[in-house]
């Protein structure tokens, strides 16, 4: 394999990208598995090519990511922000379009954490009067 020409990382809710962008012909590989493979859902696919597909780079680098954490679209969030972050490195001319778009943006929105006494975050457990 090719030395990458970058090397980013994407966080959403709790996953974390590892991304690395090679030259080549726009082949998607996530932890050693096929794109398709790995995002079945066609919103997910949409939502990570959505960096290259704006920039006109889909047939221009090939993506080798790896995910840790979170769900599925923790994850398709967190491989945008690192491709996004790969494509400004090697571009910096870019960056109106990725930033206009809202890609260069963590989204910090993560879960609230449980509080002593209540079920979940905030839902309390059942009144009883008597």
């Amino acid at each position: 394999m090719t030395t990458p020409l970058t090397q980013t990382t994407g966080r959403r809710k709790e996953a974390v990208a590892r991304v690395r962008l090679r030259p080549g012909t726009g082949t998607i590989t996530i932890n050693s598995r096929a794109f398709d493979n790995y995002f079945t859902s066609a919103t997910h696919r949409q939502m990570v090519m959505e960096p290259m597909r704006l920039t006109d780079t889909v047939q221009t680098y090939d993506v080798d990511a790896t995910i840790e954490g979170g769900g599925v679209a923790g994850q398709a969030g967190a491989l945008r922000l690192g491709i996004a972050r790969s494509l400004l490195e090697l571009n910096e001319e870019l960056r109106s379009t990725l930033k206009k778009a809202g890609l260069l943006t963590r989204d910090a929105r993560k879960k609230e954490t449980k509080k002593y006494g209540l079920k979940k975050a905030r839902k309390a457990p059942q009144y009883s009067k008597r």
